[in-house]
């Protein structure tokens, strides 16, 4: 029946998309309330704070893998074309970190798709054309929270894209705004 089986795999998206919903909020939980230390979590935190903000900058994918948190220690990833700072979270995206494959990385498949393993992460630039719709609402709620907990850095480039040049001024006006 053709019918059946399109309302089959209609209800297996619906539960796909709410199981995802479903891990988000308990990933947002985890972030607002989960341990503040761990190993070296400490010293590592200090070092992240005493990191001045990052000017404002846009991104080649080559570019962005410098800021994996071993070559540098600011960690940086994109998400939906934008870069944030998150070295405030390496206990997260550090190295030793749950999402540390994300670092200086592009995740925003990852993220969409709860992949957290290299098949996740594409070495050329991924336009994620080929995301269905819960997947892309998906990319664009973890773009939000990114945007409420981390500095926004700039965009991350397409292959050919020039960079924007940001002035001190467009720095400080869109920090304010974003507080």
């Amino acid at each position: 029946g053709g019918a059946g089986e399109s309302l089959v795999g209609g209800g297996m998206l619906l539960v796909a998309g709410l199981l995802a919903l479903g891990l988000l909020a308990a990933y947002r939980l985890y972030l607002r309330w989960g341990t503040r230390s761990g190993p070296g979590g400490a010293a590592r935190q200090s070092q992240a704070d005493a990191l001045p903000r990052m000017k404002r900058r846009d991104f080649s994918l080559e570019q962005l893998r410098e800021f994996d948190g071993t070559r540098n220690p600011r960690i940086l990833l994109a998400v939906n074309g934008k870069v944030f700072d998150v070295t405030k979270g390496s206990k997260f995206y550090g190295p030793e970190g749950p999402y540390g494959i994300f670092a200086g990385r592009d995740a925003s498949r990852g993220l969409a798709t709860f992949c957290l393993d290299k098949d996740a992460l594409r070495d050329e630039y991924d336009d994620l054309s080929d995301l269905n719709a819960v997947q892309m609402e998906s990319v664009r709620e973890w773009e939000m929270q990114f945007k409420e907990k981390y500095d926004y850095v700039g965009r991350l480039l397409k292959p050919g894209e020039e960079p924007s040049e940001y002035t001190d001024e467009e720095d400080t006006k869109d920090h304010t705004k974003q507080e």
